[in-house]
């Protein structure tokens, strides 16, 4: 991996014990302007924990940094227009659904709405594209880990990441550095695109549902979701249910109009959905198609919900596959210079080749299945072992390869809920991941709003290979701007 100095000479040249001052300070302004979370080991209802975060921000180039937010606009147009090709979808996908159970439910109940007929012309999709630097001849370029397309998480804690370091660069009399943090204004973006659905929706009474899990641990980046959309809005309520309960409480009428709590549903904003996890029977999977089936703007529909997995992805990456969708030859250069290498594993031709590929040199790879909510991936030795389980199966299908991305190392301290500083307080050495915010909405072909909205930043040891911040890796970081002399 490539190093990259730190921005500022670390440990901050402070005592010990103002230094200690200055993590439990922060620990509480954290905690005190919306950055907590609940204890996946404690969980209680009634409290917050600090969500982890870096001390300070990390370094990211500022002309990536602004490539990152051009592209997402031609990202949520590429994403929109694979959604409607049934024909594309069905041939990503066709032998991924034969062997990964959980895509063949989501395939199926797109299937099944399809020939009914969608009740609902307008699409809402809040997305979210998650880039690394990699390091090239030129410099540190971006390349796309993933695109999401469900539950992209984080638009309100994205903002609270940049308001920490910018508390903690005022207590160190760094003021003149405000200018490097980057504005950011997520969840108002994200809120904003919802508010525009419901209008449209054109139902003064009618209601805003969040799908959410059984245990919401991300309380914070959900809630603050909701208070803004009042905040914009006050006159519009906001529901929140599990899918179980909709199972149990949500009905049809014979217009197909959905009943919540005795009111019309508008939009249903999924904050759940994306894990096998979510559905532990098939009422979780008719209340999926209930909601399907209903005159409701779905963010994501399940046309977009697909149109996000990794066999997608992987399958734009074939070459010439862009033009299909987009017709700008400057557009989809932009988008294949940030795409990594990406290759199917179906038992065919091309599939032996990246199996071989993945076998010979496992370090340069990940091993990914059709999964978001991170912790699903498989890396180093683990890929060569698992596929050795299912190389002469369907069961490869399932899966994809992806060219490992190796950003540039930097050293931070990381803040963690119940962490001893006064026993531990070494610099580690850290890597990034940026994600950019993008909201479309759609009537049909016809596109009625597309903007990138925002952003939030990852943080991880290089030791560690997912990044997830509620799997316990990964904390809350954000960028810090410099301009890099080019070589």
């Amino acid at each position: 991996m490539a190093q990259l100095k730190s921005w500022i000479s670390l440990p901050l040249g402070l005592p010990t014990n103002e230094f200690q001052e200055l993590i439990q300070k922060t620990k509480d302004w954290t905690l005190m302007h919306g950055g907590g979370i609940r204890s996946k080991h404690h969980f209680s209802s009634d409290s917050l924990t600090v969500v982890p975060f870096t001390l300070l921000p990390s370094v990211f180039p500022r002309d990536e940094f602004q490539k990152a937010l051009n592209i997402q606009p031609v990202l949520n147009e590429l994403t929109h227009m694979v959604s409607r090709d049934y024909e594309f979808l069905q041939s990503c996908l066709e032998k991924t659904i034969e062997v990964d159970e959980f895509t063949n439910n989501l395939y199926k109940l797109y299937e099944t709405v399809r020939e009914e007929g969608f009740t609902q012309c307008l699409s809402l999709g809040m997305f979210r594209s998650d880039f690394m630097q990699q390091k090239d001849a030129n410099g540190c370029g971006i390349k796309q880990v993933e695109i999401n397309t469900i539950a992209s998480g984080f638009g309100w804690l994205g903002i609270v990441s940049g308001d920490i370091h910018r508390f903690v660069l005022q207590q160190l009399d760094l003021l003149d550095t405000f200018k490097l943090l980057p504005e950011n204004k997520a969840v108002q973006g994200l809120c904003s695109a919802i508010i525009k659905a419901w209008e449209l929706f054109n139902d003064e009474d009618s209601v805003v549902l969040v799908i959410i899990e059984d245990k919401s641990i991300n309380i914070c980046d959900q809630r603050f979701h909701e208070f803004e959309l009042t905040r914009q809005k006050p006159e519009l309520r906001v529901i929140r249910k599990t899918l179980t309960q909709i199972s149990n409480e949500a009905k049809l009428t014979e217009s197909k109009d959905l009943i919540v709590q005795s009111k019309k549903v508008a939009v249903v904003y999924y904050r759940a959905g994306y894990s096998p996890d979510h559905y532990h029977s098939d009422a979780e999977w008719s209340a999926r198609l209930l909601i399907e089936r209903s005159t409701a703007i779905k963010c994501p529909n399940i046309q977009y919900h697909l149109a996000g997995t990794k066999k997608v992805q992987q399958s734009l990456a074939i070459p010439g596959m862009l033009e299909r969708f987009i017709k700008d030859p400057a557009k989809v250069a932009d988008v294949r210079e940030v795409f990594t290498g990406l290759y199917s594993l179906d038992l065919d031709e091309s599939g032996d080749k990246a199996v071989k590929l993945a076998l010979d040199n496992p370090e340069c790879y990940v091993l990914k299945p059709q999964r978001e909510g991170g912790g699903n991936n498989f890396y180093g030795e683990a890929i060569r072992q698992k596929l050795m389980s299912c190389i002469n199966s369907k069961e490869r299908s399932a899966w994809i390869l992806m060219e490992k991305i190796c950003p540039p190392v930097q050293q931070n301290y990381l803040i963690r809920p119940e962490q001893d500083f006064t026993k531990n307080s070494t610099l580690n050495d850290v890597i990034s991941e940026l994600g950019i915010f993008g909201t479309i909405l759609c009537d049909g072909d016809t596109i009625l709003l597309n903007e990138q909205v925002g952003h939030m930043m990852r943080t991880k040891l290089t030791s560690c290979n997912e990044g997830g911040v509620h799997a316990g890796d990964g904390v809350l970081d954000s960028p810090f701007l410099i301009d890099l002399q080019k070589k």
